[in-house]
């Protein structure tokens, strides 16, 4: 297992009739996240009914997870998305660092450390 690695599952219900403004700003997040170093996954996925999405993202590290959550992405777009759908889960595992974890604590997120496991 890789201690330094942070990753993030989101599971989100998209609103009645706001898919097409969840797609738009989906997209508008992946752009967004495609120029941050230390992004090792950023990945949406969709139920068959539309209705629930779920996003995996994997950070090389701490900084790496802070950079995104104190970046533009979360900062600015986030908001947006929140307009189209709410977030019925969110966990995280692995330690991302004491000024991104209280931002995820305060959008509702459940934080794992690290025990044991094998990684390749």
């Amino acid at each position: 297992m890789d201690k330094n690695k942070v990753r993030f599952v989101v599971s989100l219900a998209i609103t009645e009739g706001k898919f097409e403004m969840f797609e738009s700003v989906m997209k508008e997040m992946i752009a967004g996240t495609e120029s941050e170093a230390g992004t090792l996954a950023y990945d949406w996925y969709l139920s068959g009914d539309r209705k629930r999405a779920r996003l995996y993202e994997e950070y090389v590290d701490a900084n790496a997870a802070e950079a995104h959550m104190m970046g533009p992405v979360v900062q600015v777009i986030v908001p947006k998305i929140l307009a189209a759908c709410s977030i019925t889960g969110f966990e995280v595992y692995g330690d991302p660092g004491a000024k991104a974890g209280a931002v995820l604590k305060g959008l509702g997120a459940e934080i794992f450390g690290a025990l044991r496991g094998v990684s390749r």
